[in-house]
């Protein structure tokens, strides 16, 4: 293997299967110490103890082989053949080797009676007889049972036990123990599985909170040109119209400037510095119309301390002011904020050119109209991002009607 698997074992898992061990081999002097307070009769032996603990550090050895070398192969590597075979060759070796140490007990399960005696003749006295210094012989012995005689009245031998009589391969004990080690495998098939996943997991997660971390850094650095385009086409139109407000007007833009080279890489924002920001826009715009457009901006005035994502909220402004001014009638634009039960309610309404009314589905883009993203980016970026950032929890509803454009929006404001 490429590395010592103990260092990439999770502290969690060793610390898992420490204890478990731990507890095991702390059982049996612990049953026995419970057993002899109990009972006075018994008394605590470390013998048996170490008995049990011999037969628990085999279960162990094979564990730990299993553990850093076998498990590996087939959870980490997928060599699913190799496993198989070297595990089904370490339970075929530890069976052999279960059923070669068991104890045969000869005679054992046999009754009493159905055990070899010693018979007069056989090389041993007989019972009573001269050599034991008794009388001679018996002149009259007492009649065998009727069950000791046979057909023929003659007295039945006495039973042997047959010593050619092999016992069985394998014994309810070598197979309960047999299948005893298949479960410890299975188990610690298991436990490292999980524990491997939930690591997948934790990798998975990482995985994908970077790409949305590089999702929304590309999405800002496409809203940045995007906005300074539009906005270097305004003071560009006001240099000719009026050079004196188109000095104000970059002083303005350098303030917006610094918010966004300064602010616009953070995933959050205050929410008053990006008040000041939206202000500073509209007041930027509004040296470029006349008193015909009607540009209203309602924003509190007491902000919480809260966050929102930068930068979310000027593609719908920029957009209204984009499509919803007319030179030839009058036109409106209408930007509203407020906050409602933990959400940030944003609205913008704009004017515009007659057109098919049209609504657009909520979380979905119009076609065409004031709403189009024809040739731009703004809009769309603007709903990857809250799809990103909020998955499913925001509300964003757009509706193109005949003469008004209607932007809104409820997201929930983040502390």
């Amino acid at each position: 293997m490429k590395k010592i698997y103990l260092m990439k074992q999770s502290r969690q898992e060793l610390l898992f299967y420490l204890v478990v061990w731990a507890l095991l081999f702390a059982a049996p002097p612990l049953t026995l110490y419970i057993r002899s307070v109990s009972d006075g009769s018994l008394s605590f032996d470390w013998t048996e103890v170490f008995i049990v603990w011999r037969k628990f550090a085999v279960y162990l050895l094979l564990f730990i082989a299993h553990n850093f070398l076998l498990a590996p192969l087939l959870v980490q590597e997928r060599r699913r053949v190799a496993y198989f075979s070297i595990v089904t060759a370490i339970i075929i070796g530890f069976a052999v080797y279960q059923c070669s140490s068991k104890p045969v007990m000869i005679g054992a399960g046999k009754p009493e009676m159905e055990r070899e005696r010693p018979q007069a003749g056989d090389g041993m006295p007989e019972m009573g007889g001269p050599e034991m210094g008794g009388p001679a012989k018996m002149e009259h012995r007492p009649e065998p049972p009727h069950h000791d005689m046979e057909h023929d009245g003659r007295p039945m031998p006495p039973p042997r036990f047959r010593h050619d009589k092999k016992p069985p391969i394998m014994g309810e004990r070598e197979i309960m123990v047999v299948v005893l080690l298949v479960l410890m495998f299975g188990a610690n098939l298991g436990i490292k599985g999980y524990f491997h996943s939930r690591d997948d997991r934790k990798r998975l997660a990482e995985l994908e909170k970077q790409n949305l971390a590089q999702q929304l850094e590309y999405l800002r650095y496409q809203i940045n040109p995007h906005f300074f385009m539009n906005t270097l086409n305004n003071i560009h139109a006001l240099v000719d119209i009026d050079p004196a407000k188109a000095q104000e007007t970059i002083v303005e833009l350098s303030k917006m400037m610094r918010f966004i080279l300064y602010e616009g890489d953070k995933r959050g924002v205050p929410l008053t510095k990006e008040m000041e920001f939206i202000r500073t826009y509209v007041k930027l715009m509004k040296l470029r119309y006349t008193d015909k457009v009607r540009i209203s901006l309602d924003l509190p005035t007491e902000v919480p301390d809260r966050s929102v994502p930068p930068l979310i909220f000027i593609s719908f402004i920029e957009n209204a002011f984009k499509h919803g001014v007319s030179y030839q009638r009058e036109s409106f634009i209408e930007v509203k904020m407020s906050l409602e039960d933990g959400s940030l309610h944003f609205s913008c309404r704009n004017s515009k050119p007659e057109t098919p009314p049209q609504t657009g589905i909520t979380g979905s883009p119009p076609q065409g109209g004031a709403g189009s993203q024809q040739g731009g980016v703004g809009l769309a970026n603007v709903r990857k991002r809250l799809d990103l950032i909020y998955e499913k929890n925001y509300t964003l509803s757009i509706n193109d009607n005949a003469g008004v454009y209607a932007v809104e929006l409820a997201i929930p404001i983040q502390s």
